[in-house]
């Protein structure tokens, strides 16, 4: 089954205005579709964080790959190699993951996936050794925000969205505000696991909105923090102490692998991570440090499905959790994240997502839906999704009206506050 054509989307997707370590969420994420077209009339799909520099990349690699067939990935990845170089920089500093091999990797592997599950009438799943699970558990994920939702003029929709996203950030940020988001997004949705997306505000804050989570909850819901990496070590060890018994889990709180195994050795908290140790050349000097006891997977990270279940097995074999990441995704990611968490044989930790918040969809049918907290793998052969071309069509004219071409939180939130910046070490 040879590859006829390659069909790239940039679409730009509704995006609350979430706060971060790096800033705030534009209103609108870039994304982009892949659609890989086969000489069977069968075509493959995939979707993508976008960025100028990956969609430039993707055309270029068109040319290149119109030939070749679905089923010899080895090969596709050793052409993408060669035309873009066998070795990439590390993530680095950077507040998300901006390397571009991992992405080409991730979006030509799930596409050439959908084809061959479309040709054999088997699911993605069945391609990465079977079901360990036939549904697969996510986490509610907490943002402070300001006030709206995304998309036109900024903040538009918020009159359309459900009650949970209207849990927002006033004029005083107070820890019972997180505790109201977080009841009412598990009561849309299930979930029986609760992240914070930390780092916006001052530690001592994120802290108290963690006790009053666990206060709300008790220990019948696992709750997570992740400060983005953003505090000192003395911070971390500081915070993590107050919250010892509370968190399942303690994500990124300092930077990079030599800080985390530190603040292991002082704080009795899980540690997880997906900025310190984000590729397999990471792995060895994880394990020398013992820099994390979880690792957050995340395929368009990690270079695809199959690179994903390794990842599981080194895991499994060093006695490592094992997660996912995520970002601000539509249907064809969240599907690819639903066959491999279904996939996974070793899997501890209900899996992040930004899926709730995400209004817009790509794929016919609507949302996948996440009830009691679990998502089911799509019916039907390969990802089991099917895009929906009117609403690509609408997302693409979006991209092109809404003019933002790389994803930038800093620049967002100085239309906010005009002197904030980034900074490396803010706590």
């Amino acid at each position: 089954m040879k590859i006829t054509n390659i069909q790239n989307t940039q679409i730009a997707v509704g995006d609350p205005p979430l706060l971060n370590a790096a800033g705030l969420h534009a209103p609108y994420a870039l994304r982009i579709i892949v659609e890989v077209i086969t000489d069977a009339g069968i075509i493959g799909l995939s979707e993508i964080p976008g960025s100028e520099k990956i969609y430039n990349s993707l055309e270029k690699l068109k040319t290149h790959l119109i030939g070749q067939d679905v089923f010899e990935l080895n090969a596709i990845k050793k052409l993408i190699q060669e035309k873009f170089g066998k070795h990439e920089d590390q993530r680095g500093v950077a507040p998300w993951d901006q390397r571009l091999l991992v992405h080409l990797f991730s979006a030509m592997e799930v596409a050439c996936l959908d084809c061959i599950g479309k040709k054999l009438n088997r699911p993605v799943v069945d391609l990465l050794g079977g079901r360990s699970r036939d549904k697969v558990p996510f986490a509610a994920y907490l943002f402070y925000k300001y006030e709206g939702a995304g998309g036109e003029l900024g903040f538009g929709m918020e009159k359309n969205t459900s009650g949970w996203l209207k849990a927002r950030q006033e004029e005083a940020v107070t820890p019972e505000q997180i505790v109201s988001q977080a009841k009412a997004m598990c009561e849309a949705f299930g979930f029986q696991s609760i992240k914070l997306k930390g780092g916006a505000f001052p530690p001592d804050l994120e802290c108290d909105s963690m006790l009053a989570l666990y206060e709300a909850f008790g220990h019948e819901v696992p709750l997570r923090l992740d400060p983005n990496a953003i505090w000192s070590l003395e911070t971390g060890i500081k915070y993590g102490k107050k919250m010892e018994g509370i968190l399942e889990y303690y994500e990124d709180p300092v930077r990079g692998q030599e800080n985390m195994a530190l603040l292991s050795k002082e704080v009795d908290i899980p540690l997880a991570t997906n900025m310190c140790t984000t590729s397999f050349n990471d792995i060895p000097s994880s394990i020398q440090l013992g820099s994390e006891h979880i690792i957050l997977s995340d395929h368009h990270f990690w270079g695809g499905l199959r690179a994903s279940m390794e990842l599981n097995k080194i895991c499994q074999t060093f006695g490592r959790g094992f997660s996912m990441h995520s970002n601000s995704h539509l249907g064809i990611s969240m599907a690819a994240m639903v066959h491999l968490g279904a996939a996974v044989p070793h899997l501890d930790y209900a899996l992040d997502t930004h899926y709730p918040w995400q209004v817009d969809e790509v794929i016919k049918g609507g949302k996948i839906k996440i009830e009691d907290g679990l998502a089911k793998i799509p019916d039907g052969p390969g990802l089991g999704v099917e895009l929906d071309r009117e609403q690509l069509q609408k997302l693409h004219e979006n991209f092109l009206a809404c003019g933002l071409k790389e994803r930038n939180d800093e620049i967002e939130m100085k239309k906010v506050i005009p002197d904030w910046q980034f900074e490396l070490q803010r706590w």
